[in-house]
C-alpha cells in the first residue's frame, strides 16, 4: 500500500511489436479452417469432415505456431503413420521454412520408442530393448505355448496368430480376455484360464529378455507418463503444444497417454471426424472424441465443414446417411462444386447382374474419358467382390484389390479346389497330397505312402479303405474322404452339386484348421454361387485355373500390360482416398451392415459410418448397388437375421432417398 501523501507511478507494458507473418493465413484458409489454425492456448477439438482439408489445418497450424514464436522442438504432432507426419512437416516447410522440420512428430509407437529409450530406466526398462514385430511375437508365443504343454492338450488350443490377436485386442480395448473370447472366439471360452496363463508367461518371457512388442510400447509409455509424476511433467513440459491427427482412431491407451502429456500445460489440438470412426476392431474408441470435453475441461470445438472433394448432390446424400446416427457432433458438409448427376441407386436381380453392371459401366465411363485409376469399387468385406473379380477377368478389365487376398489365392479355397480336382482326376498326386495333409494325424510320410498307393499303384480312392489302415487313428477320416469322392463324382453330378458336397465335407476341416473359419466359409459359399453357372465340374475348375481373377491382364488386343487399373477395395482400406467415380457393392442387410454386427447397436452405428466413409470417397459419380442376394453363410444360424432381409437398413432409413438419388432400373437385352 502506498504511504499517505505519496503518488503512485504506474509502468505500462511495452507495446507489442507488430508481428509480420510470412503467410497470409486469412487468404489461404476458409473461416472455419482459420479458426482452427489460430486456436490459442488450451484444448481444442477440430471436427474436420470428409474432404474438408484436415491435413491443411494441421500443416498451417504448425506454421502459425512457429510464426508466433513457439520453438519447433516444443511442438509434438502424433499421427497414425510416419509417412503422414513426414508429409505434414514437408508441406509446412514449403509454406514457411526449414524450422518446421524440427517439429517433433511421428506415430504413437515411434514416439513411445523414443521416450522409453530415453526415460525407460524409471520403469526398469534399459535403453537397448528389442522391439518384436508381429512374426517375432508369434514365435515367442509358440515357444511359451509349447513349453507350457498346451500345444499337446487334447482340447484344441488357439494357434499363435490367434493368441497374438487375443492379447492385442485385450490390451488396446481394455477388455478382459473373457470378453474378447466371447465376442470373437467363442470356441475358446472354456480355455480362458489357460490362455491367461500363456499371456502371463509370454509377458515374463519378454521381460526377462528385454523385449517389447508394439502393444508393450504403448503400455509402457502410459506407465511412464502416469506412474512417475516428475518424469511425466518433465516430458509434458518439453512438448508445450500437442497436436493429434485422426483423433477418432485413438484407443483407450492412447487417450490415457494424451491426457498425461497435456496435463502440465493443457495445450492440445486434436483433429478428427467422428463420422469416420470405423476401426473399433483395432481398439479405436469413438468415445475419445465424444467425451473430449470431459477429458479436457473447457475445450473448445471447431467444426470444419466446407468439402473440397465431392459435388453438392453427393454431399446431400452423405449428410442424410449420418442423420440417423444416434450420437454425433452435429455438422453438415457443404460444397461449391456443381455437378448435375445425383448418386445412382440400383437393385440388380442378382450378384451376377451387379457384376455385369459394374463391368459395363466402367467400360462406358472409360470411353467417356474417365481413366480406370480414377474409379473404384468398394465393399464391406473381401468376399463381397468374389463374383465381380471373375466378371472383370472375363471382361478383360485390369484391377487390383486392396484389403484382403484375392479369394482364389487363399489357402482355404485352394483346399477345396484340391478336393474337387481329385474328383475330376483321381490320379492327381499334388491335389491328393494337399487333401491328405489336411486330415489330422496324417503327416508327410503317411501322405506319401497313401499317394503312392492311390496314384502309382492306380488303386484310386479304394486305397483309403485298405485293411492295413484299419488300426490307424485316422482310418475313419480316410473312409469319409473316399465316400466324398464317390458322392461328388457320381454320374450326372453338376459342378454346383459337386461343390455342395465338397463344402459339406470340408466344413469340419475348416473348423479344425482355421480359427476364422466362419469368414472363410463365406468365401466358399460365394464360390458355390459361381459354380452354378457351369454344368461340368471340369469346366469350372479349368476356368478357375487357366484364367484366375487377379492375374496380370493385358490389353484387349493382346498388347502390353495395362498401366492403368480399376481399384477394388474394402471400405476400411479406402479411408483417406478419393476417386472420381465410386461403386459401392452389396448394400444389403447382412452385407452392409455385416452379419456380425446385428446383435449390437454400437456395431450397427459403426457400420453406418462405414457406409458414410464409402460414399464420401466419390468426387462426381456414386453408384449404390443393392442386389437381391442370399444371406452370407454365417447368417443361417443367426437369430438376429430376419428372412427377406432386402436392401440395407442404411438405405431404408435415409429421409426421402428418392429425392437425393437417381433410381435406375436394369433391363437385359432379349
Amino acid at each position: 500500500m502506498p504511504e499517505s501523501g505519496k503518488k503512485t507511478y504506474k509502468l505500462h507494458a511495452p507495446a507489442a511489436a507488430a508481428r509480420h507473418f510470412a503467410i497470409d493465413y486469412a487468404a489461404e484458409l476458409n473461416p472455419q479452417q482459420l479458426e482452427a489454425v489460430q486456436a490459442g492456448e488450451g484444448a481444442t477439438l477440430v471436427i474436420a469432415g470428409a474432404g474438408t482439408g484436415k491435413t491443411r489445418v494441421l500443416t498451417y497450424r504448425v506454421a502459425w505456431l512457429i510464426e508466433n514464436g513457439v520453438p519447433p522442438e516444443e511442438i509434438l504432432l502424433l499421427t497414425f503413420s510416419r509417412k503422414a507426419a513426414q508429409e505434414m512437416m514437408r508441406r509446412a516447410a514449403g509454406l514457411l521454412d526449414d524450422r518446421c522440420q524440427r517439429v517433433q512428430g511421428g506415430t504413437f509407437h515411434g514416439y513411445a520408442n523414443r521416450m522409453l529409450r530415453r526415460y525407460g530406466n524409471v520403469l526398469g526398462i534399459g535403453p537397448n530393448f528389442t522391439i518384436l514385430d508381429r512374426g517375432d511375437l508369434e514365435d515367442a508365443i509358440q515357444f511359451v505355448r509349447n513349453k507350457l504343454g498346451f500345444g499337446e492338450a487334447e482340447k484344441r488350443f488357439p494357434k499363435k496368430g490367434t493368441l497374438a490377436a487375443i492379447f492385442s485386442r485385450s490390451v488396446n480395448t481394455g477388455l478382459p480376455y473373457r470378453k474378447v473370447l466371447d465376442e470373437e472366439y467363442p470356441q475358446y471360452l472354456e480355455l480362458e484360464e489357460e490362455i491367461q496363463k500363456v499371456a502371463e508367461a509370454v509377458a515374463e518371457y519378454k521381460k526377462a529378455r528385454g523385449l517389447l512388442d508394439y502393444d508393450d510400447l504403448l503400455l509402457r509409455l502410459r506407465d511412464l507418463v502416469t506412474r512417475d509424476e516428475k518424469t511425466a511433467d518433465f516430458i509434458g513440459r518439453g512438448h508445450r503444444y500437442l497436436m493429434v491427427d485422426e483423433m477418432q482412431d485413438t484407443n483407450r491407451l492412447q487417450m490415457d497417454i494424451l491426457r498425461a502429456l497435456a496435463r502440465p500445460h493443457g495445450n492440445i489440438l486434436a483433429v478428427g471426424d467422428d463420422f469416420q470412426s470405423i476401426y473399433s476392431f483395432r481398439g479405436a474408441e469413438i468415445r475419445n472424441m465424444m467425451d473430449f470435453s470431459d477429458a479436457f475441461p473447457g475445450a473448445r470445438v471447431v467444426k470444419v465443414e466446407e468439402n473440397y472433394r465431392s459435388s453438392r448432390p453427393i454431399l446431400d446424400f452423405t449428410n442424410r446417411i449420418i442423420e440417423s446416427a444416434p450420437e454425433k457432433y452435429e455438422k453438415k458438409l457443404f460444397s461449391s462444386i456443381e455437378h448435375a448427376q445425383k448418386p445412382v441407386l440400383l437393385s440388380p436381380a442378382s450378384e451376377m447382374h451387379q457384376s455385369a453392371f459394374v463391368c459395363q459401366r466402367v467400360l462406358e465411363l472409360r470411353e467417356e474419358g474417365v481413366p480406370l485409376e480414377r474409379m473404384a469399387v468398394l465393399f464391406r468385406t473381401g468376399f463381397h467382390s468374389n463374383d465381380l473379380e471373375l466378371a472383370l477377368t472375363r471382361a478383360r478389365i485390369p484391377f487390383r484389390k486392396f484389403g484382403g487376398f484375392k479369394f482364389i489365392e487363399t489357402s482355404h479355397v485352394k483346399d477345396v479346389f484340391a478336393h474337387l480336382r481329385i474328383v475330376v482326376n483321381p490320379f492327381d498326386a499334388i491335389s491328393w497330397n494337399r487333401v491328405l495333409l489336411l486330415i489330422q494325424g496324417v503327416g508327410p510320410a503317411a501322405a506319401n505312402r497313401l499317394v503312392e498307393a492311390i496314384v502309382e499303384k492306380r488303386q484310386g480312392a479304394a486305397a483309403l479303405r485298405d485293411a492295413s489302415l484299419a488300426k490307424k487313428k485316422y482310418a475313419g477320416d480316410l473312409r469319409a474322404l473316399a465316400d466324398f469322392t464317390e458322392k461328388a463324382g457320381g454320374e450326372h453330378r453338376s459342378a454346383s452339386e459337386a461343390m455342395e458336397a465338397a463344402l459339406k465335407y470340408a466344413e469340419p476341416i475348416l473348423k479344425e484348421h482355421y480359427d476364422d473359419w466362419r469368414k472363410r466359409r463365406d468365401d466358399l459359399q460365394s464360390l458355390a454361387v459361381v459354380s452354378e453357372r457351369y454344368e461340368k465340374l471340369g469346366d469350372f475348375l479349368a476356368d478357375m485355373t487357366l484364367d484366375p481373377p487377379g492375374e496380370d491382364l493385358v490389353e484387349e488386343d493382346g498388347g502390353d500390360k495395362e498401366d492403368e487399373f480399376l481399384t477394388l477395395s474394402t471400405i476400411h482400406s479406402a479411408k483417406g482416398l478419393e476417386w472420381q467415380t465410386v461403386f459401392v457393392l452389396s448394400l444389403v442387410e447382412g452385407y452392409l451392415p455385416s452379419a456380425q454386427s446385428l446383435g449390437s447397436d454400437k456395431q450397427i452405428d459403426e457400420e453406418r459410418r462405414l457406409f458414410y466413409v464409402a460414399a464420401t470417397r466419390a468426387e462426381r459419380n456414386l453408384y449404390l448397388l443393392a442386389p437381391h442376394l442370399d444371406p452370407p453363410a454365417r447368417f443361417w444360424g443367426n437369430p438376429d437375421f430376419q428372412a427377406g432381409h432386402g436392401p440395407s437398413r442404411f438405405l431404408r432409413e435415409i429421409r426421402e432417398v428418392e429425392d437425393c438419388t437417381e433410381i435406375w432400373n436394369l433391363e437385359e437385352d432379349p
